[in-house]
């Protein structure tokens, strides 16, 4: 009697708990069908303005867009899902490209500084600044005209300083120089019978013959 009495409460007892958990879920339940009900309520006139929206882009296109082209469209989409993919594929590359172009950029920016930086410390800049000076001084210091004669005379110029930097010319004004440099060999005044004399010395000789071809050619040379 008493055992059977205990499993009655025992089956009770379960009976109670499937009964709680049954009514737990069917709150939840109803909890859940709660909150689907007020989204529906908030969700129906926001569609209800997506629809309408809509309409009204339909109604502005008007019998330009038909729903065979819509489906026209997706059918070509289907078709060409290689192409669109490779194209993708494409895209893809060209930004990882793109990437790449960005850090040797940057490279290159960082390279061109130290560049920049080393040109700075060897004075390159300064002797820039210093020659665009020379520059402005020209520029101040002669107009057209003087530009134009010399477009008119920098083939003769240019054949002079061609002629100058020659090794015998060079040869011949680094003796004078060094010839005006010595110290005189006496202090005395030299007679016209000492010149005289020098004159039999073939050296003196070849010199007077070259200062009087100097003197011929300075004679020659027409003035304006």
């Amino acid at each position: 009697m008493d055992n059977d009495l205990a499993l009655l409460h025992q089956k009770v007892d379960t009976l109670t708990e499937q009964v709680a958990a049954l009514t737990s879920l069917a709150e939840m339940q109803q909890k859940r069908q709660l909150e689907f009900d007020e989204l529906k309520q908030d969700m129906i006139p926001i569609a209800n303005h997506m629809i309408k929206l809509t309409i009204d882009e339909l109604a502005e296109i008007g019998h330009e867009f038909e729903v065979e082209d819509l489906f026209f469209l997706l059918k070509r989409a289907l078709r060409n899902t290689h192409l669109i993919m490779s194209m993708m594929d494409r895209l893809e590359s060209l930004m990882g490209l793109t990437e790449e172009a960005e850090i040797l950029g940057k490279q290159v920016f960082n390279f061109s500084i130290e560049q920049l930086d080393e040109l700075e410390r060897k004075g390159y800049f300064d002797f820039a600044r210093e020659g665009w000076q020379i520059i402005e001084r020209i520029v101040t210091e002669f107009d057209k005209n003087d530009v134009r004669a010399l477009g008119d005379n920098v083939v003769t110029i240019l054949t002079t300083v061609r002629n100058m930097t020659q090794p015998e010319v060079l040869a011949l004004a680094n003796n004078a120089i060094g010839a005006m440099q010595e110290d005189p060999l006496t202090t005395k005044p030299i007679s016209a019978f000492q010149l005289i004399k020098e004159l039999r010395n073939p050296e003196i000789r070849l010199g007077m013959a070259r200062l009087l071809n100097i003197v011929k050619a300075l004679a020659n040379t027409p003035t304006h």
